[in-house]
């Protein structure tokens, strides 16, 4: 009989704790979002020379993240039990902090976006060593696709080259691919936004082009389709990433 009862209590507490770990999970990706938003606008900023407005971002992606800190550096959600990561990411952001002051007192934005960037791949990272797939990661995919695709960004391409133009149609798959799931990642209301969608669809649209300037080997076709894209990105990345 106490077996019994004991098993059962077991089986409640199950129940009782097991949606509260996944509660925390929720509320641990929707925090680190609130301070990502500021991270990817304070990028965009610099990405365009605009430091005043970028080093506003940046103070409010300091003020975030102590929020953050403060909530989840003690309280690992269950998602993140054995990750080794989870310990260094509250220790390592704030030394990226610390590196992002010096190097805003020393006049230097570019390093200043390159340490932002990095606290965005430490976040990547941490949630792709949990398993964790998020709509901001998956962006951050489709960035380094981008880039791979923006090799080819030459007027005088050699299109006689079956491995060139092999390597790039291949590229261009692989990117599509990527943004087609990034679109299934997305929350419904994201997902149906209209903003999300041009810039979604508007991709899609101009990797159609590609395989016309593949064809045609027409250097100048994929030079406007890659400058197009990479606009796309940078939005994508600017309000999603």
């Amino acid at each position: 009989m106490w077996l019994s009862i004991a098993r059962a209590a077991i089986v409640a507490l199950a129940f009782v704790t097991s949606p509260a770990r996944a509660d925390d999970l929720a509320d641990f990706n929707a925090a680190v979002e609130n301070a990502s938003a500021h991270n990817r606008v304070a990028i965009g900023y610099l990405r365009t020379g605009n430091l005043d407005l970028a080093l506003l971002e940046i103070d409010r992606l300091r003020e975030a993240w102590g929020v953050f800190e403060r909530r989840f550096a003690g309280k690992r959600p269950a998602a993140f039990d054995g990750v080794a990561l989870y310990g260094t990411v509250f220790t390592g952001i704030p030394a990226r902090f610390v590196g992002i002051d010096l190097m805003i007192s020393m006049g230097k934005p570019d390093a200043v976006r390159q340490a932002l960037e990095a606290i965005r791949g430490d976040l990547y990272d941490l949630r792709k060593a949990a398993g964790i797939v998020v709509l901001a990661d998956c962006v951050r995919d489709a960035n380094a696709g981008m880039d791979a695709l923006m090799v080819y960004d030459d007027r005088a391409l050699d299109f006689t080259k079956p491995a060139t133009r092999n390597d790039l149609a291949g590229k261009a798959q692989s990117y599509g691919a990527t943004l087609s799931r990034c679109d299934g990642i997305a929350s419904e209301a994201v997902r149906n936004s209209a903003e999300f969608r041009r810039l979604i669809d508007g991709a899609k649209a101009s990797l159609t082009l590609i395989p016309k300037a593949i064809e045609t080997r027409d250097g100048d076709l994929l030079h406007r389709v890659l400058i197009e894209l990479r606009s796309f990105d940078n939005l994508l990345a600017f309000r999603f990433g």
